[in-house]
């Protein structure tokens, strides 16, 4: 899941914005990978790769939603304290926003995945509880036995 703040989203669904800079201690995606925008839905992570700071261009201000390079950065100093800058690595993060279409096939996915999980955590809880209540009946069963039997 990738985090924007709010005054980026309407950019990122009409497609003006379409690339992101995030300071991390490794990669956490890569490309290829889809991932979910709160506020926009899933996009397709198009490329990710490492990235100074200093050598961010005009060109890569204005696929992240600035007019400069100069801005894109002022913005993400303003974002990261001046020790994370140092400690941790730029990465470009290259997306696209799916259409509708595959919106809501993405979605409809997501939901039968989470149900089949549902489902299988619940069988899971039953077997747990049968094995529970078999194991319980059994020892009651050899206490009975015991009290039974002739001493």
């Amino acid at each position: 899941m990738l985090l924007f703040k709010k005054k980026f989203l309407k950019q990122i669904k009409c497609g003006e914005k379409t690339q992101t800079i995030r300071l991390w201690d490794y990669r956490r995606m890569k490309s290829g990978q889809r991932s979910y925008v709160p506020g926009v839905g899933y996009i397709a992570i198009i490329s990710v790769e490492p990235v100074k700071l200093a050598q961010l261009t005009d060109a890569d201000a204005i696929l992240d939603g600035f007019p400069t390079a100069e801005l894109l950065r002022n913005e993400i100093r303003s974002l990261y304290a001046a020790e994370t800058l140092e400690n941790l690595t730029p990465f470009r993060i290259r997306f696209s926003v799916y259409p509708p279409r595959e919106q809501k096939r993405i979605a409809k996915e997501r939901q039968e995945e989470k149900q089949r999980q549902k489902e299988s955590s619940q069988r899971n809880r039953d077997d747990q509880q049968q094995e529970f209540v078999t194991q319980t009946l059994d020892k009651l069963m050899k206490m009975g036995e015991a009290e039974d039997s002739p001493h």
